[in-house]
């Protein structure tokens, strides 16, 4: 039976620039790095945002295919806020753009979107108790 979606990942092209990203505009905490372990050289860094909530950052990333709505696969990360307009000033202090404004959508939550440093779509939800996601939480 699975009981949570334990982490996600995703290859980076700057791990530097993407660790001050996930810690300093979005909140995360860099938790801990595993090395390949036929080499020990670097290669997953993991990122804390809750209690048993990880992002792995792989090492490595040279090509990116930016998104489309034909595309099959990956969409977008998409995580819960508690404000909404104040993680967007948090993540635009620490020197990001926010590609969409904060608004509420059909489903009565309010979102913002803004891209990681390479390029991987983050919707950011403040769930409405209207919405049909709230009577799942």
């Amino acid at each position: 039976m699975i009981t949570n979606i334990a982490h996600n990942a995703v290859t980076v092209r700057d791990m530097e620039e993407s660790i001050r990203f996930y810690t300093e505009a979005m909140g995360f905490t860099k938790a801990f790095e595993i090395p390949r372990p036929e080499t020990g050289e670097p290669w997953i860094v993991y990122m804390n945002l809750c209690r048993g909530q990880f992002l792995e950052l792989f090492y490595g990333g040279e090509t990116f295919e930016p998104w489309n709505d034909r595309q099959i696969g990956f969409n977008h990360f998409c995580f819960e806020v508690d404000d909404i307009f104040e993680t967007v000033e948090r993540i635009r202090a620490a020197g990001y753009a926010i590609d969409a404004e904060p608004k509420q959508g059909a489903d009565m939550n309010w979102q913002a979107w803004v891209k990681d440093p390479n390029g991987i779509r983050i919707e950011l939800m403040k769930i409405s108790p209207e919405s049909p996601q709230a009577k799942y939480m």
